[in-house]
């Protein structure tokens, strides 16, 4: 139970609590004028207070961060398993990351050898597994309950829009979330139901990836099955082949000098070709020159002299015959020359074909020593080719399981939403006793403030995409009985959740949730709090303007036995829970 909520600021009004029902009441007083409010006297504040103490997450909007706060310690005592008397929680505004307790109640987990002895830092998620483990009996990991949100299911707050909603702590709370932590409330398999979150979280992701799929950019990137599953087979096949090579691959020794060697005999070979050629030809010249030289016949001209009548004398004969001797050695002397030509350029064409064949040979030989292999670099060049096409084959391997994974997830989720849906069917089922419990809880709740012949219950039932939980009371959904709707269903929260060893012995609400309520269901609430706080062992803390609290003594509750000290009221300067007026975060 809570104890007492205080600051170190004199002006702040220290409010005490005892067990049962603790009415914090906000009146106007006689001095107040038409424009005052007591909407601005810490109702919600103090509830506010009681987050911040009990670990909620310090953001620029929370109350005790508010510039005019931030230097006030607040200090709330509570009862607390195994200190003998309150423990004492304070946290300020200036050090909001951490706590600070009056007596060391981490036990064990902390692994110290030896109690710790007055008071203790911890930081603030530190405080939050504390009381997850202690008020709440959650041991080891609990994904999907927490003890944050199972507080702000017994102590809901306007500034989330608390009361929006019965089953929903938060206005954009997830109805899977909102369900586990529920469950665990109520006694049901909550690790079952928590499996809804899990799918939605899948659900989110897919239509995240699917939302990436549908773009024409990021499209390409991931790629559909039908189109990377054609990608892979030509990716395999290359890197098939790439390793038939190196498998087969032979370094061979001076690879690079063997190749050179079998440069010059190919460019010898070449240079022999043309000289044949020039050579051939020149033979061919020279065997026709042989041919066409040959003695002069003049054995006709002394008979056709002669038939002319012209003697030829004797002189004329002997020059005649000189010149016909010395025309035979010029034709010998030719003759000879050619043949010496020839048999020269025979002889070169001769041996240019020995060397020919002599090189083909040897060319031949190179070029099988090196079809068998290459060289080292080749190889290596080759290795790197290979597994750079591996890595690409591995990728589009990646890629073909995501997009797989991607088009199978909604038959998947579809799958498992059915088989979940089912299970947890069946765990309701099997839970008969606890949603029974629940139910005819909350409609006896619900009939002590509407009658018996008003029909209410809670419809719980194995959804979909989450275990829903609708508490129902007859009704026109007037606002009046649909906040009736959360008291009901908060004070059957509280009492299973404490009974069974759940939750703590405390529940608080906000004046806001009496807004509109008919007065005789004030008076009838207040009324069924107090003799449940009592049964129940459990404590009922709300804050209530007296105008409602007035509307209720007329229908026969006497509120005085349950008033709380102080009195709030809507004085302007130091009539609100802090003693004096500041902007709030959503006045500025």
């Amino acid at each position: 139970m809570l104890r007492r909520l205080s600051a170190d600021d004199e002006r702040f009004k220290e409010v005490s609590f005892v067990e049962g029902l603790n009415l914090i009441v906000a009146s106007t007083t006689a001095s107040s004028a038409d424009t005052d409010s007591r909407n601005s006297a810490g109702k919600s504040s103090l509830i506010e207070l009681i987050h911040f103490l009990l670990g909620a997450r310090a953001t620029n909007t929370t109350l005790a961060m508010n510039k005019a706060l931030r230097h006030i310690t607040f200090t709330l005592e509570l009862d607390w398993p195994g200190p003998s008397g309150p423990l004492k929680v304070r946290r300020s505004g200036q050090r909001a990351g951490f706590v600070t307790l009056d007596e060391d109640v981490t036990g064990t987990d902390d692994g110290a050898m030896f109690p710790r002895t007055g008071a203790v830092e911890l930081p603030v998620e530190r405080w939050t597994q504390l009381i997850e483990r202690d008020l709440f009996g959650l041991r080891g990991d609990h994904p999907g309950v927490s003890g944050r949100v199972l507080l702000s299911f017994l102590a809901r707050r306007i500034s989330s829009h608390g009361f929006n909603e019965p089953t929903r702590t938060f206005s954009r709370q997830s109805a899977p979330e909102a369900a586990s932590n529920l469950a665990y409330l109520l006694g049901l398999d909550w690790q079952l139901v928590d499996e809804y979150r899990q799918l939605a979280a899948r659900k989110a992701t897919r239509a995240q990836l699917k939302k990436a799929v549908d773009d024409p950019v990021w499209g390409r990137i991931v790629g559909s099955t039908a189109d990377l599953r054609g990608q892979i087979t030509l990716a395999k096949a290359q890197v098939d082949r790439l390793r038939a090579q190196v498998a087969a691959f032979q370094v061979v020794p001076e690879y690079e000098r063997l190749k050179d060697r079998a440069d010059q005999v190919s460019r010898r070979i070449k240079q022999l070709a043309q000289d044949d050629v020039i050579d051939q030809h020149n033979l061919e010249e020279l065997q026709a020159a042989v041919t066409e030289t040959t003695d002069v016949e003049v054995d006709y001209l002394e008979p056709v002299y002669r038939e002319l009548g012209v003697i030829l004398n004797d002189q004329v004969r002997r020059r005649f015959e000189d010149v016909k001797t010395f025309h035979h050695s010029v034709v010998r002397n030719r003759r000879r020359f050619l043949e010496e030509e020839i048999a020269e350029l025979t002889e070169r064409l001769q041996s240019r074909r020995s060397e020919r064949a002599r090189l083909g040979e040897d060319q031949a030989r190179l070029l099988r020593d090196l079809a068998e292999g290459g060289a080292l670099e080749a190889l290596t060049t080759l290795q790197t080719a290979l597994g750079r096409e591996e890595a690409a084959l591995q990728a589009l391997h990646h890629r073909f399981e995501a997009a797989q994974t991607l088009e199978a997830s909604a038959r998947q989720i579809t799958a498992k939403s059915v088989e979940l849906q089912q299970a947890v069917d069946t765990d309701l089922q099997e839970r008969r006793r606890q949603t029974d419990e629940a139910i005819l809880l909350f409609s006896h709740y619900a009939q002590r403030l509407y009658g018996e012949g008003r029909e209410a219950y809670l419809a719980i039932e194995a959804g979909r995409n989450s275990l829903t939980i609708t508490p129902r009371i007859d009704s026109d959904g007037s606002r009046g009985i649909s906040n009736m709707v959360i008291f009901c269903f908060d004070l059957t929260l509280a009492v299973l959740a404490h009974r069974h060893g759940r939750g703590p012995d405390f529940l608080i609400h906000d004046s806001h949730l009496y807004d509109g309520v008919d007065d005789r269901q004030v008076a009838a609430a207040l009324k069924l709090a107090a003799e449940v706080t009592v049964e129940e062992n459990l404590q009922y803390i709300v804050t209530i303007n007296t105008d409602s609290l007035g509307m209720a003594a007329q229908r026969g509750f006497d509120p005085e036995p349950y008033i709380r000290s102080p009195r709030l009221t809507d004085e302007h300067g130091d009539g609100g829970l802090f003693g004096f007026r500041f902007k709030t975060a959503g006045k500025r």
